[in-house]
């Protein structure tokens, strides 16, 4: 009983890695206690010490999605916290997974265990839940490291590569205390490599510059998400942004955030957006916003962001949120999908092959909020574009740990891509992030305000950007696949 509470201790502690705490070296701490209990307990109780460990993890660290079935989509507080609750149990099987596999493989060598199994069988795990049933990547490892020396790595792999390194410091960590004395200097050796390889690779960049700086501004009007869709505060919210882009127009590229126009294009064209696109063009400037878009054909509406100034260019959000945007299965489900009453919950994917807007003359990668969480949707962009634009709304989880989370992944985002992200928010955290992943420019939650600073258009692309997951995903399975060849013995 205690080592499975000591696992929900490990993975709610492991949540303090992340932002907005970002101790990045418990992460690592959490995954080497998790991969000594796989070494020791029955299968069984590997397996309940994963789920626990995911229970621990998802429940302090995605607790705010409870806000958002509350307040949002008018669910009572019992019944969201319900919801939350088996949510966070049935994703925290992914956790449990790798507790049973990785001791169902174990041997006698905990050499094999801990720097070939349990690290590639973590990655791969994580892997599959960032994609299967539309994926929920949230909490990857990897993110938690974008302020430590691993995140030099990066560029080359990718979020997942991260999270590799972290298992696999994790493992050698526990190495440590579980081999003879020469071969703990060997473990030590090896993690201080991995560490100044880090340092090392962070002075190296995959991308050259393109064309001069310019000055760009993020909007951030902090409207309630309460009265977001509102008629009767559809104007003062317009206001709201074209004052405050009104102080903006010395910059080159002006970004209003996801939806931050409450209602359809066609609706708004000639009120707002051919005058808009008018002025954007005579200051010489670019507007980008997130607008609902809908086919008046098909009558289906999609999640957009929309270009104006020298040329006007489209993006349709691909990637949708179950229950937020889209209502999954709701003809099987029916009464229960009732439940949700979240406005504007019905938007279709969009056709687009690759995420990308023109933007005066050059390609811009784009993603709508939740996309950026997933990083070879956002590649899709590469090499093409010169930077890259997400407009999210954060306000649907209120002044929790989500927007600060969200903030971090964003940063991977620039990082394994090498290039500027400029980041609009609803309510906050707007920034403009560099190539480094570190933020250059920021405005707080629930502020409002404009962010403004230069940014650097770049060529070229990071092997992230151009291999993606798959050197990583190969190389754990080979993981697997070679501990169980070495792995001698197999322990019962």
């Amino acid at each position: 009983m205690l080592s499975l509470l000591a696992a929900v201790a490990a993975g709610g502690a492991a949540v303090l890695g992340f932002a907005p705490f970002s101790i990045f070296p418990l992460p690592i701490l959490a995954l080497a206690l998790l991969a000594d209990l796989t070494y020791r307990l029955t299968p069984r109780r590997a397996f309940v010490a994963g789920w626990d460990f995911g229970l621990g993890l998802l429940g302090f660290g995605v607790a705010w999605i409870r806000i958002s079935l509350n307040q949002f989509g008018n669910l009572n507080a019992p019944l969201a916290w319900l919801l939350t609750l088996l949510f966070v149990a049935a994703m925290a099987l992914y956790f449990g997974a790798v507790g049973w596999l990785a001791r169902r493989l174990r041997s006698d060598r905990p050499w094999v265990h801990f720097v070939l199994v349990f690290p590639s069988l973590w990655v791969l795990v994580e892997w599959l839940r960032g994609w299967f049933l539309t994926g929920f990547p949230w909490l990857a490892m990897g993110h938690s490291q974008i302020d430590s020396p691993l995140a030099g790595y990066a560029p080359l792999l990718g979020v997942y590569g991260l999270s590799w390194l972290v298992a696999l410091s994790g493992g050698l960590l526990v190495l440590l205390f579980r081999v003879p004395t020469w071969q703990r200097l060997i473990a030590l050796g090896v993690v201080g490599l991995i560490w100044l390889g880090g340092l090392g690779l962070r002075m190296l960049s995959w991308t050259e510059p393109l064309g001069e700086p310019m000055r760009a501004s993020l909007i951030q009007a902090n409207i309630p998400q309460s009265v977001k869709w509102d008629p009767e505060t559809r104007l003062p919210t317009l206001r709201a942004y074209l004052d405050l882009t009104q102080q903006s127009w010395d910059s080159r590229v002006i970004v209003w955030p996801e939806t931050a126009v409450p209602d359809f294009q066609h609706r708004m064209e000639e009120g707002l957006l051919v005058p808009l696109a008018e002025k954007t063009a005579e200051e010489r400037a670019e507007l980008i916003t997130g607008i609902p878009v809908m086919d008046r054909e098909t009558q289906r509406y999609y999640n957009a962001v929309v270009s104006l100034g020298s040329i006007r260019d489209h993006y349709f959000k691909r990637h949708l949120v179950p229950f937020g945007e889209f209502l999954p299965l709701k003809d099987w489900l029916g009464p229960l999908v009732r439940l949700f009453e979240v406005p504007m919950s019905d938007f279709s994917a969009g056709p687009a092959a690759r995420p990308l807007l023109r933007v005066n003359g050059y390609e811009v990668g784009v993603s709508i909020c939740y996309e950026d969480v997933f990083p070879e949707e956002v590649i899709g962009a590469l090499p093409d574009a010169a930077y890259l634009v997400n407009v999210s709304n954060d306000g649907w989880f209120g002044d929790s740990l989500a927007p600060y989370q969200h903030l971090e992944i964003a940063r991977m985002r620039a990082l394994e891509t090498q290039r500027y992200l400029l980041r609009a928010t609803n309510t906050g955290v707007s920034a403009i992030i560099g190539p480094d992943g570190r933020v250059r420019e920021s405005l707080p939650l629930d502020r409002r305000g404009v962010v403004s600073g230069s940014i650097q258009r770049v060529q070229g692309t990071t092997p992230f950007g151009r291999w993606g997951n798959l050197p990583v995903v190969l190389g754990c399975l080979l993981g697997v696949l070679g501990g169980v060849a070495w792995g001698g013995r197999r322990s019962p």
